[in-house]
């Protein structure tokens, strides 16, 4: 009865507090608002949330998150740099096929998040059997070494987390 009313209580603590920071009162009918928002929302979208998470290992999201801050930092001065200087491109921009073990649907949307927010690479679309991520990058000097990076520094700790 509780996991019915209750799906997803972080998300559901995480949304009332959001909605109190954004509208930046926390006056009673605001907070009274952002409870209804944090029990409803969660409950309205359970079905759209792929499956219970597990984390298996947690320090395991704490050096992906560090590896993922690092890596967005780099491609921000990469891309600010192909912004401000559009003749130092040094490679057109391609398609890569990265092949991936990773199945797990909340592991492959981190993965999707993960590609999205760094700089100069876009989730581009994923195979049918969820075997090979076709990956937009902005300045694709080595392939091979952008699929190694990702299966070595994203999909690989995903795997551990999720799987």
């Amino acid at each position: 009865m509780i996991k019915r009313l209750f799906p997803a209580p972080l998300l559901s603590v995480f949304l009332f507090v959001a909605w109190l920071v954004l509208n930046r009162t926390t006056s009673a009918g605001q907070m009274i608002l952002g409870a209804v928002f944090g029990l409803l929302i969660p409950v309205l979208t359970q079905s759209l949330r792929p499956r219970e998470v597990h984390i298996r290992k947690p320090w395991t999201i704490v050096r992906l998150g560090l590896r993922v801050s690092r890596d967005s930092m780099q491609s921000n001065w990469a891309v600010l740099r192909l912004l401000l200087a559009p003749g130092s491109r040094k490679n057109p921009a391609a398609f890569v096929h990265v092949p991936l073990q990773l199945r797990d649907p909340n592991g492959l949307a981190v993965l999707a998040m993960i590609v999205c927010i760094t700089p100069g690479t876009a989730w581009a679309e994923i195979s049918r059997d969820r075997s090979i991520l076709l990956l937009h990058v902005l300045e694709a000097d080595d392939p091979q070494g952008i699929i190694d990076h990702i299966k070595a520094f994203y999909e690989r700790p995903l795997m551990e987390i999720f799987e």
